[in-house]
């Protein structure tokens, strides 16, 4: 296998485009405050968040189209939690904030556990947890086998 010349070392950033800027940036500035993100920064009609490791950036919408999920473009974008616990901690935050949540918090394929909720405008975000299990079982494994 050759090396190759160029590696992509993560995803840096996110920038999606708001109907009502006003409205997604409280919506989003709750959501971020609960996940732990904090302010990048802020220009007029522009705002990014960062965990230190990833950005999302919101700006104003120059049309207003209704976004549908299957539409070309933008699918869904998903928070990497630590744990199960806390995507059932997100589900039970986004239910008391009112937000539309598509898919409860469940494994949606083996050891992957989600919960699916809407933004203002449609988009479809998800907070989710891989592994977890998996990695539970060769911790115990691995206990057995030096006992």
């Amino acid at each position: 296998m050759s090396k190759a010349p160029c590696r992509v070392v993560g995803i840096d950033h996110i920038s999606i485009r708001v109907s009502d800027y006003q409205k997604s940036k409280t919506f989003y500035s709750k959501l971020f405050g609960f996940l732990g993100f904090e302010i990048s920064d802020e220009y007029p009609g522009t705002i990014g968040w960062t965990t230190g490791k990833t950005r999302y950036w919101i700006a104003e919408a120059e049309g207003r189209q209704e976004h549908k999920i299957g539409d070309v473009g933008f699918h869904h974008y998903a928070f990497e939690l630590r744990n199960r616990r806390d995507v059932d901690e997100l589900q039970a935050w986004l239910e008391k904030e009112g937000v539309k949540i598509v898919d409860p918090a469940d494994d949606y394929y083996e050891d992957y556990y989600a919960v699916f909720f809407l933004d203002p405008d449609g988009l479809k975000l998800e907070g989710m947890k891989y592994g977890e299990l998996t990695e539970k079982k060769k911790k115990a494994r691995s206990l057995k086998k030096k006992a």
